[in-house]
């Protein structure tokens, strides 16, 4: 019974790795004609207990993607220098629709690990019971 909670556990935490990285992710499409907007990722990291590996991740720090701005040639806009340019965003609504499809998809395949640990630990119970 230990290992179906452990596997609940580490389902839990693929769960909520992933969700924070779809979080970034809508930050990006939503800001992708900000000027100056640089897109955002997170790395996940393996959790420990006392140096001991759990098999659960977490999300780490965010980090800027530091791939250079666009120069945009608008005289008109506000943030626009001397020479008619500003810097657009970095964000590739392509890459970022992929990445949020990639998320989705491993957001569902923990799903399916905890609601599988929880039907495999409801039956024991139900045995034990007999």
């Amino acid at each position: 019974m230990t290992d179906n909670l452990s596997a609940a556990d580490m389902a839990t935490s693929g769960m909520r790795s992933q969700s924070v990285r779809l979080r970034h992710i809508s930050e990006n499409i939503a800001n992708a004609d900000t000027p100056g907007y640089r897109r955002k990722t997170v790395a996940f990291q393996e959790e420990l207990d006392f140096g001991r590996r759990t098999g659960a991740v977490a999300p780490g720090p965010t980090r800027y993607d530091d791939r250079e701005l666009p120069r945009v040639f608008d005289p008109a806009h506000p943030m626009a220098g001397e020479d008619g340019y500003y810097d657009g965003s970095n964000v590739d609504l392509v890459v970022e629709i992929a990445d949020a499809k990639e998320a989705s998809r491993s957001y569902e395949a923990n799903l399916r690990v905890f609601e599988q640990s929880r039907q495999m630990s409801s039956s024991l119970l139900d045995l034990i019971r007999r």
